[in-house]
């Protein structure tokens, strides 16, 4: 029977997400709800199973209202509101997916926090015969994907790194390709890696790389970033992957610069700063300042009649282990499309498709029941079936994974 979706927040991966979701023949309506009504009304004047509804999802029961009849619930809102939006889900006896979390002012640290939703939220969604799956889309999402892929490829696993470089930089400034306060907020945060079985928590852009990646004709400096894989690759190493003993996110390129620049100047702080005797915050401030990422078609035309200067990237997911008694590396890079061809083919840019894309995938596979599992999951715990199915999807959609092993 077809499918009743809401999607709370439609931003750039939950617009991507709605435009998916439109095609399927499973889904009979796309409930698309967010604060800017516009964003909202634009879809619904598009898609035809798209129905516009303005929301403050401060409040949990104005979710539940929005929500009703809804089989699955798809989070396209920031972190801060995941913990609202699982309950209306598990109030609604609705699945519920989400892109990264958790966090919430005066709860539990982010580590604490994924804790409580592997044990408790796992069990809670698991009681009432649900399936949320919580970090869905590039990475967190495929990242992870990719990382128990090629661990089940190996007897044991010793390391695996996820190394991500950004270089699209376009002649009309543009500062980061999705939202500058979650981009910034996120370059200001405690970092997260996995080091010889612990979580390991360190000071924003710790320990600086350089890597050669493929596509790349240089090595280009990465850094550790405030990311989810760590975390819940560390807290279900033994579970789902070998036993890892070592999980790294690196993240670089021109933006990421930018912001260590801007985080050296204490431009980042939420610290209040005397300004001629006005007491300001830096990091709104900044904010305030900030071109937002190009979101509308007419705004992405722009930035393309505008130029480029120069657009490269590289997205890998290394697992390093062994088989046979031998060392095994296994390195994974995501092909995606540049700016011009993404928004050619889909109106989006280059970002806000490839992340899209991957969230939407895991969408169609709650949707079409492709995901049988029961609880609250992190990508890398989905089975088999499910990963192929994923993987085959994506690939569909112009996201493939080209797969080298030493």
């Amino acid at each position: 029977m077809p499918k009743k979706i809401a999607i709370i927040g439609v931003g750039a991966q939950g617009s991507t997400i709605a435009k998916r979701m439109n095609e399927d023949p499973n889904v009979s309506q796309i409930i698309c709800a967010d604060y800017d009504y516009k964003a909202a009304q634009t879809l619904e004047d598009t898609l035809d199973k798209a129905k516009a509804v303005q929301i403050d999802a401060r409040e949990i029961q104005n979710i539940i209202k929005v929500a009703e009849g809804a089989d699955l619930i798809v989070n396209g809102l920031s972190v801060d509101f995941n913990y609202k939006v699982m309950e209306a889900a598990l109030e609604l006896n609705s699945a519920y997916q989400d892109m990264a979390g958790p966090w919430e002012e005066g709860g539990p640290d982010f580590i604490d926090g994924y804790r409580d939703l592997l044990e408790t939220w796992h069990s809670r969604f698991k009681e009432k015969g649900l399936t949320s799956i919580v970090g869905s889309g590039s990475s967190p999402g495929l990242a992870n994907i990719l990382a128990r892929e090629s661990a089940d490829k190996l007897e044991t696993v010793e390391t695996i790194e996820i190394a991500i470089y950004d270089g699209v930089v376009s002649k009309k400034y543009v500062l980061f390709w999705w939202s500058p306060e979650v981009a910034l907020g996120d370059m200001n945060s405690e970092t997260y890696s996995y080091i010889n079985g612990e979580i390991v928590v360190d000071k924003p852009f710790s320990n600086p790389v350089m890597h050669q990646l493929k596509g790349i004709d240089r090595p280009v400096r990465l850094y550790d970033h405030a990311h989810d894989e760590p975390v819940t690759m560390g807290l279900m190493a033994d579970k789902y992957l070998k036993g890892v003993k070592n999980v790294y996110f690196k993240f670089g390129g021109p933006s990421v610069e930018k912001s260590l620049e801007l985080f050296n100047m204490g431009l980042l702080s939420d610290e209040p700063l005397d300004v001629k005797g006005v007491k300001v915050s830096p990091f709104d401030v900044v904010i305030s300042a900030a071109p937002p990422a190009p979101k509308y078609p007419e705004e992405i035309k722009e930035v393309l009649a505008n130029g480029m200067e120069q657009e490269e990237g590289a997205f890998l997911v290394r697992v390093i282990g062994s088989r046979n008694g031998k060392n095994v590396t296994i390195d994974n890079y995501m092909k995606s499309l540049g700016l011009g061809e993404a928004f050619e083919i889909s109106g989006l840019s280059h970002e806000s498709y490839s992340t899209g894309q991957c969230a939407a995938v895991f969408t169609k596979a709650l949707v079409n029941d492709k995901i049988t599992m029961k609880g609250l999951l992190p990508p890398e715990a989905l089975d088999a079936n499910a990963r192929k199915y994923y993987l085959e999807e994506l690939a569909k959609l112009g996201v493939t994974i080209e797969t080298y092993e030493i």
